[in-house]
């Protein structure tokens, strides 16, 4: 059975934002509990503490469950892949032990990382796509990543393909996907940034329907989608204008997910993201609408 969870981003809490002001841990859980949502992820490192068990009474005072943490080391580049895995295997170590909900390690390539893919996020064409060199080095430093996961925590470690970083287009999904093992590695789906990243959620679930062991529920709303596009904005800009709307307000057929996530016997997680920059938008409002959204919807 699916359970719905939603995530410290959609409070303005940012692996690419971390030095601005967001709101306080007590705050984003009280809110998360408040607006009807069973779980959350992580978030950055450190914004819910560090000690294990700590986190886990904060979140057991809500009744809320702990079901992944989302962590992005650059996966291309030559040096500094040693320090990746001791910080992926350091979050993770956290998850477990903080959590009994069988909660994943959502990996990711460093968000806005690169100034060249932050300026061309929801733009990217077959001309920026990495050779196939560079394309086996990120598949094996994913591999080596889950697998140190596995080794040290027994948890399964999901890949979310994510605009402004390397792994954003169906074709470059494609390209890490052929290169992983499925019994390794699987695929966070996130709706939203499929869609943004050129590509169709519901033809990515379809194709990586086995692989699929996590979701994001993000909306892209179409006409923000279309002004950053046309006007060449970077990736926080379209952000700061809303590019990530509440869910029902953009482009992506959530009803069609959820129709097909049920005839793949889909029972893990649906988390709501709709990232914003910190203070911007109203997020305990935005989570009530969300929620509500997706129980019209039967979940």
């Amino acid at each position: 059975m699916m359970r719905v969870a939603n995530a410290p981003c959609s409070w303005g809490v940012l692996e690419f934002e971390s030095g601005a002001a967001a709101p306080s841990p007590t705050q984003v859980l009280d809110e998360i509990a408040a607006t009807g949502y069973a779980g959350t992820e992580l978030g950055d490192w450190g914004f819910f503490g560090t000690d294990p068990s700590s986190v886990r009474s904060d979140l057991a005072r809500r009744q809320l469950a702990l079901v992944g943490a989302f962590v992005a080391v650059p996966l291309t580049g030559a040096v500094g892949h040693d320090a990746d895995v001791d910080t992926a295997v350091r979050t993770a170590r956290l998850l477990a032990a903080a959590s009994d909900a069988r909660p994943l390690l959502v990996l990711a390539d460093a968000t806005a990382a690169d100034p060249a893919r932050t300026a061309r996020a929801g733009r990217i064409g077959v001309t920026d796509l990495l050779p196939p060199a560079d394309w086996d080095a990120i598949g094996r430093r994913a591999e080596r990543i889950a697998r140190a996961i596995a080794d040290a925590t027994g948890l399964r470690t999901v890949f979310h393909h994510h605009c402004a970083t390397y792994v954003e287009t169906p074709d470059e999904i494609a390209a890490l996907m052929q290169r992983t093992s499925p019994e390794l590695l699987g695929l966070c789906l996130d709706t939203g940034h499929a869609t943004y990243g050129g590509g169709d959620p519901l033809s990515l679930l379809t194709q990586y329907r086995d692989r699929v062991w996590h979701v994001h529920f993000k909306d892209c709303s179409r006409d923000v989608a279309s002004r950053a596009r046309a006007e060449r904005w970077d990736y926080l800009t379209a952000i700061r204008h809303g590019l990530f709307c509440e869910l029902g307000r953009g482009s992506v057929d959530f009803a069609a997910m959820l129709d097909q996530l049920n005839a793949a016997r889909y029972d893990g997680w649906i988390v709501v993201e709709q990232d914003v920059l910190p203070s911007m938008g109203t997020p305990a409002a935005s989570a009530t609408r969300n929620r509500r959204f997706l129980t019209r919807l039967g979940v």
